[in-house]
């Protein structure tokens, strides 16, 4: 593919955007992250004094996802039952969550961006924990975040993102090829800058920007397996999709993932399937009318 390099750079379309901070509380939930001696004590603070946020992540703990037997009361409780970690990235996504703008540009709908982003997210932490990998929390909150980028890119650039967006589903190629087609830099480089301009961890905002990179990712003598995993969730069918375009692409790159063949892979989508039914509800999404089940089974018949 010719890259043209027709529009503006992502610095300037970057300093021409504006970027609203973090939520306070999400700040804080950061800050304590840096300290590894911190623990559900100090996490609770900051959650308690946001009574929004207290209020979903007491929703989120107590949701059938978990399935604790009694109720959970107290924020402090939820921190030491279901850990730091996943209530820390719950509370991020939900302070971008609330700071993303809605543009009504074209075919852009930003609640199907986020209840895609949610099964992928759901996707990479089932593999990475199938994996045994350490940091499969923050991979379900890479993969979360990694279109994040997209509503202030469209609301940025409104003329050219309608053409893109139109174009993913009329000649079904990935929105970061048109992109680097068009700009020369796509919309993870743009999700990783807003991962910085908020000091989120650098690792995280790297997660982010090479979710487009699978190969690469893949690729040399030390593939980087952690952040395949958000790679590969990325090629997964958006909800709305009739049909999986890069199904033949995925199923390649998972193989190089798993290389020991030892994850079930219809099995694994069936779990993400169940627990979309189980999350999407607690974020205030949409079930997918067609789980990532029926896809294969459109694709073999």
């Amino acid at each position: 593919m010719t890259t043209v390099k027709s529009g503006p750079s992502l610095a300037e379309v970057l300093a021409n955007t504006q970027i609203p901070a973090l939520p306070t509380s999400a700040m804080k939930l950061l800050e304590l992250s840096q300290d590894p001696s911190k623990g559900p004590a100090d996490y609770a603070k900051p959650i308690e004094a946001d009574v929004g946020l207290m209020g979903q992540v007491l929703r989120f703990v107590n949701s059938s996802y978990f399935g604790f037997s009694r109720e959970i009361s107290s924020v402090q409780q939820a921190l030491t039952l279901v850990g730091v970690r996943t209530i820390k990235n719950f509370a991020l996504w939900s302070a971008v969550f609330s700071i993303v703008p809605n543009p009504k540009i074209g075919p852009f709908d930003l609640r199907g961006l986020w209840q895609d982003s949610l099964r992928r997210a759901l996707f990479a932490r089932a593999v990475g924990r199938e994996l045994m990998l350490v940091n499969a929390e923050e991979l379900f909150a890479a993969a979360l975040l990694q279109d994040m980028a997209i509503p202030f890119l469209l609301k940025a650039l409104p003329a050219e993102y309608e053409n893109l967006m139109n174009r993913r589903v009329s000649e079904k190629l990935r929105l970061s090829s048109l992109e680097r087609e068009v700009f020369g830099w796509d919309h993870a480089q743009a999700a990783a800058q807003l991962c910085r301009t908020w000091h989120l961890p650098e690792d995280f905002a790297v997660l982010v920007e090479r979710h487009p990179s699978l190969n690469e990712l893949l690729g040399g003598s030390n593939p980087q397996v952690a952040a395949a995993c958000v790679a590969i969730a990325a090629l997964l069918p958006a909800c709305k999709d009739k049909d999986w375009a890069e199904e033949v692409d995925f199923i390649k790159g998972f193989a190089r993932i798993d290389t020991k063949q030892q994850i079930n892979l219809i099995e694994l989508l069936g779990r993400v399937d169940e627990s979309m039914v189980d999350f999407a509800p607690i974020m205030n999404l949409p079930i997918p009318e067609k789980p990532l089940l029926a896809y294969l089974a459109s694709q073999a018949s």
